[in-house]
């Protein structure tokens, strides 16, 4: 694999993590397409948050070496930036109705 796979890989399982939090919790669902959107930047923007640290899509092929580790690790925060994504953007959008509303 190379480093370009595992970043789609990544940014595929933060659309899914999103699609699948927005499908059994509809009150922070905003249908497919928003879903998949903030799917891909929650992911995108958490890989490269915490890439720093060592699990980056480089760091996991290092040395053409593969490093399972690296990558489950790489996954995980993957899922957590699609559904903290989610999470954030319902979040700020139902604070900014609020403020319209009033």
């Amino acid at each position: 694999m190379t480093g370009t796979l595992i970043s789609l890989i990544s940014i595929f399982i933060g659309i899914i993590a999103a699609n699948t939090f927005g499908y059994f919790k509809k009150r922070y669902s905003f249908g497919f397409t928003g879903n998949t959107l903030i799917g891909v930047f929650g992911s995108i923007f958490l890989i490269k948050l915490f890439g720093r640290l060592g699990f980056d899509p480089w760091s996991i092929m290092q040395n053409e070496t593969f490093y399972v580790w690296l990558f489950i690790i790489n996954c995980l925060v993957s899922i957590l930036g699609g559904v903290l994504g989610l999470f954030f953007v319902k979040n700020i959008y139902n604070k900014m109705n609020k403020k319209a509303a009033n």
